[in-house]
């Protein structure tokens, strides 16, 4: 199940990528448009800064900006960014892979093999949606 920070974040993204000229957005604008919690919201934007795709301005005329183009944000790095691993077991993890204890033999497990194409159609889905999708 997608988390809350993800949601909120895809939606957070969005509201910044329809901005015109790229202006810093306060971040109390953005919790009242999205209704997301401002607390929460200001943790999401500090982790999607740090990742390299916003970048912040503080004063009275601060917020947060896209640093990239909309195209250039794939949902795939936004998912690892405020998600973590793509994958729904370990064992399928590209990034994070760990073998699973409880498995003899992962060719063999069907669990395996089903989270293997679980991850390859989230995967596709993913690399192939921007920001740019959502404006």
């Amino acid at each position: 199940m997608l988390s809350k920070k993800t949601k909120y974040g895809i939606k957070a993204l969005t509201y910044l990528a329809k901005q015109e000229n790229r202006i810093p957005v306060q971040i109390s604008t953005i919790s009242k448009s999205e209704s997301i919690s401002q607390k929460f919201l200001e943790s999401i934007l500090l982790t999607l800064r740090k990742s390299g795709m916003l970048g912040s301005k503080k004063g009275k005329s601060g917020g947060y900006y896209l640093l990239k183009d909309p195209n250039n944000i794939v949902m795939v790095e936004v998912m690892r960014v405020l998600e973590g691993p793509i994958a729904l077991v370990p064992c399928v993890s590209l990034n994070f892979y760990e073998k699973c204890h409880d498995c003899p033999d992962e060719k063999a497990c069907s669990v395996h093999n089903l989270m293997l194409e679980v991850r390859d159609s989230m995967l596709k889905v993913l690399n192939d949606k921007t920001l740019a999708d959502f404006i």
